[in-house]
């Protein structure tokens, strides 16, 4: 079969990576791609947003499964523009996608039908906002509603930090129009984790637990990005919790949505926080996350593409488990300096071909460019470094150890990429 991937970055390198091992997929193309995965993928000028181009290609390819992995081209319906055409697809359509289109329909979601959550309110007006904080606890987040990069999510500790946030949000529409409206909710404090479930609208099957590390600089301090990194497995993740997440709050999500009308085939991705009295959702996406699936997929040992295909057949049932490398892996992003905020590209990368000898190790490419034969940074996040190891700490040590071996000018990574679960 002939498979299209949607997406340009680390996550869509990945997906390349393991769909390019099942024995049922002969050719695959990306949209638009990046230059690390010409060795997987041939790669086809068509931007993200260009959904009608996507799918008049599709079709005039004889493309037999179109796999999505970033969530604009979910919240503009592309699914449904796809499956309109006769199409295959593996996603969310536009109306379950705003499950991370807007926080306001997902915290709804989990109000409405008492799925575990911070206590919110929405507003519209930024001098209704101002004013709720004048009175309110701190610390408390502020979160634009719509899709903002993974960059739209503030902790204030204080008054003034809050109302810089919503000023910048609101005001500045430093978002665009997805700070229209914001929520604002309770802090919670404990242990953050991702877990991703493949579902059809029916059953769940999750997959491993991964945990993300959002914010720019060492011990979760500066703003958030799209992620620097990612490990999976998790050691506090036990059975019970394990049986929490499942049957609290997977599949009474996927049950509300049904009930509300909407079915939800694809990954559900829910951010989670464990709390002092048990696992609380903090958002929703609709898609693979990343890093955390160059964390993930590495592990998986099931065929990636078979798993998608018993999901858009609603046959999601007639699988019961998968199975996993039992090796940990640990994934460090590097970033240009200056991310996610102003950073300039253009500068060599050296080491990469130095270290394709290491089994063990993957790199996936997320803001590069080749020239003859060398690679150039070419975004903000640029590679992400896999490792695979004999447990976390084997794993964290040999990536670090990778690391040393790759430079660039203004190359910037966190050093400290799956510590929390040592220390814990």
């Amino acid at each position: 079969m002939k498979v299209l991937i949607i997406g340009s970055g680390g996550r869509e390198h990945t997906l390349a990576w393991k769909i390019f091992q099942s024995e049922r997929v002969e050719k695959i193309y990306v949209a638009p791609g990046n230059d690390g995965m010409s060795d997987l993928a041939e790669r086809v000028p068509i931007q993200i947003d260009q959904i009608e181009e996507l799918a008049n290609w599709a079709l005039a390819n004889k493309i037999d499964l179109t796999v999505v992995g970033p969530e604009d081209p979910l919240v503009n319906g592309i699914v449904d523009h796809f499956e309109a055409k006769g199409l295959r697809i593996f996603g969310p359509n536009k109306e379950a996608a705003l499950l991370e289109g807007s926080k306001v329909f997902a915290k709804s979601i989990l109000k409405k039908y008492d799925i575990p959550t911070a206590e919110f309110e929405v507003f519209t007006d930024p001098d209704a906002a101002l004013n709720y904080l004048e009175e309110a606890n701190y610390p408390l987040v502020i979160k634009a509603e719509g899709l903002a990069g993974g960059k739209g999510v503030v902790i204030a500790s204080k008054k003034e930090e809050a109302n810089a946030a919503v000023e910048r949000i609101m005001e500045d529409k430093v978002f665009g129009d997805a700070g229209d409206r914001i929520v604002i909710e309770d802090f919670l404090e404990g242990q953050e984790i991702s877990v991703l479930a493949l579902t059809d609208g029916e059953h769940i099957l999750p997959l491993a637990p991964a945990q993300d590390h959002k914010a720019i600089f060492d011990g979760d301090e500066g703003p958030n990005t799209g992620g620097m990194g990612a490990y999976s497995p998790t050691s506090f993740m036990t059975d019970d919790l394990w049986d929490e997440v499942c049957e609290d709050i997977l599949e009474p999500t996927v049950k509300a949505l049904k009930e509300e009308g909407v079915s939800y085939k694809g990954v559900l991705y829910a951010g989670l926080i464990l709390t002092d009295t048990g696992m609380e959702v903090l958002e929703f996406n609709a898609r693979f996350g990343d890093p955390e699936t160059q964390v993930i997929l590495p592990r998986l040992e099931d065929d990636l593409v078979e798993l998608m295909e018993l999901v858009i057949d609603g046959r999601l049932s007639e699988k019961k488990s998968l199975s996993w490398d039992e090796r940990a892996a640990v994934c460090v992003v590097l970033a240009s300096g200056g991310y996610p905020l102003t950073y300039e590209t253009g500068f060599e990368i050296k080491g990469l071909d130095d270290l394709k000898q290491h089994d063990n190790l993957l790199i996936f490419h997320s803001g590069t460019k080749l020239v003859g034969d060398k690679w150039f940074t070419d975004g903000g996040r640029v590679l992400g470094i896999t490792v695979l190891g004999d447990g976390i700490l084997d794993a964290i040590n040999q990536v670090y150890d990778f690391l040393e071996e790759i430079e660039f000018e203004d190359i910037h990574y966190r050093t400290d990429i799956g510590f929390k679960i040592i220390e814990d």
